[in-house]
């Protein structure tokens, strides 16, 4: 008794409470809003175990930006262009510029070893937001299991958008480094290179937007690269406000981290180490299946509401239920009247110990006589038929069955009780 209980007990942690019989859909939020507190609050634990598998694969990429921040903050104190610099300034030539070429050649290091970063970063966010889906969809969930099978369904859609990004941000990088360049140079056509940061910087906040739509969709949806780039576009620009909006609410505790000072730099860092990953996922993702149900499931013919719960649904679900048990209960009783007439009682049954005799095969017997033995059955049938039909309306056949029909047709007066009259069809509506 003990080991079979140990088992429930695991098989519970292991799946999760939504697929115990006696958890209730009722309880579920009715709105994304609710169902995201409902996670955050009551999976906290398990946000911090995904949170802690995706840091781990981010971990390079946050190696690269860390020593071009030590290489930034080593130039500013030790280059030529340091103001702490004690030279005499005739022995140095002029050094317009130095500081932004400087950044511009290991910008192009650095920005270069970020794509193979974001590539192994892939591997955490496809099987972290695989968990958080879940979650979200109200499914049970097993961390460690979950978090690898989710890499092997959704790595290639996550990676292409990773390597879009990384390639995109590469590329307004440098064009924003040689802006920066042409500029401190004074240089004729640094208003065309201030022009190319300004869009540069412009498109890397646009990919951002549509790769994060890239990873939703590749996790809830199968489809190719070429249509999920497309599919990402338009989802983009069709919930624009929405999409700023929500992407700007789960990338709270980056922008802390990397744009923040001080206390608020202490405040993003700790964030990510502990949920920040899990939480972005979780804002973002809760409102990706938010715009899903509302524009893209209906059209496909696909549930909406996945880990909601429908109030209306509920109550039509438990009107019609009440309607079935009710019908079960008159069909029940209509068993137990049946039941109790006897078929051996209610109609007539003619007498073993009359004169009529079967006809018997010899021990050794032919084709005929087995002609004969069917004929003289299809007698004997008949036989007693004609007995029963003749011998149908005896007061005590009559009686008897009298009292069940009496009970039959007052079960079906209920039965017409209960039913409702159709609704009128609705009118046609046309065009004035």
């Amino acid at each position: 008794m003990a080991d079979r209980e140990r088992k429930g007990l695991v098989a519970r942690w292991l799946e999760g409470k939504e697929r115990d019989e006696e958890y209730a859909r009722s309880t579920l939020p009715t709105n994304r809003w609710s169902l995201f507190w409902d996670i955050l609050k009551g999976r906290f634990g398990r946000l911090m175990l995904v949170n802690l598998l995706v840091l781990v694969t981010f971990l390079p990429l946050i190696a690269i930006i860390v020593l071009r921040y030590l290489w930034m903050l080593s130039q500013s104190v030790t280059g030529p262009f340091s103001p702490g610099l004690t030279i005499n300034p005739m022995w140095i030539p002029n050094i317009d510029g130095t500081a932004e070429y400087l950044v511009f050649q290991y910008d192009l290091i650095y920005f270069a070893l970020m794509i193979p970063c974001l590539a192994i970063a892939a591997l955490g966010v496809s099987g972290g937001a695989y968990i958080i889906r879940n979650l979200i969809w109200t499914e049970g969930v097993f961390v460690a299991n979950d978090f690898v099978r989710g890499i092997r369904r959704n790595y290639w859609n996550v990676l292409e958008a990773m390597l879009i990004f990384g390639i995109i941000l590469y590329i307004a990088r440098t064009a924003g480094n040689l802006a920066d360049f042409y500029s401190a140079i004074d240089a004729p056509t640094k208003g065309w290179m201030i022009a190319s940061k300004v869009i540069g910087y412009f498109f890397v906040a646009f990919f951002l937007l549509v790769c994060l739509w890239m990873v939703s969709l590749g996790i809830n949806y199968t489809q190719g690269p070429w249509a999920l780039f497309r599919n990402a576009i338009v989802m983009t620009l069709g919930t624009f406000p929405q999409t700023v909006f929500f992407a700007a609410l789960a990338g709270i505790p980056f922008f802390l981290a990397i744009f923040g000072n001080g206390f608020f730099a202490a405040i993003g860092i700790i964030l990510m180490a502990l949920f920040g990953f899990s939480y972005a996922l979780l804002a973002w993702l809760d409102y990706s299946q938010w715009a899903f149900d509302k524009f893209v499931n209906p059209n496909m013919g696909v549930a909406v509401g996945r880990g909601l719960y429908n109030k209306e649904k509920g109550k039509q679900q438990g009107k019609e239920q009440t309607e079935d048990e009710s019908a079960a209960m008159r069909e029940y009783r209509r068993m137990i009247v049946a039941q109790g007439k006897s078929t051996l009682v209610s109609r007539p049954i003619k007498p073993i110990d009359d004169d009529f005799d079967l006809y018997q095969l010899p021990d050794s017997f032919s084709r005929e006589d087995l002609k004969k033995l069917r004929e003289s059955k299809e007698s004997m049938e008949e036989d007693v038929k004609a007995y029963a039909e003749a011998h149908k309306n005896d007061p005590e056949y009559v009686e008897y069955n009298k009292q069940f029909e009496e009970r039959e047709r007052a079960l079906q007066d209920e039965d017409k009780g209960k039913k409702k009259k159709p609704p009128k069809p609705p009118k046609m509506l046309t065009k004035k």
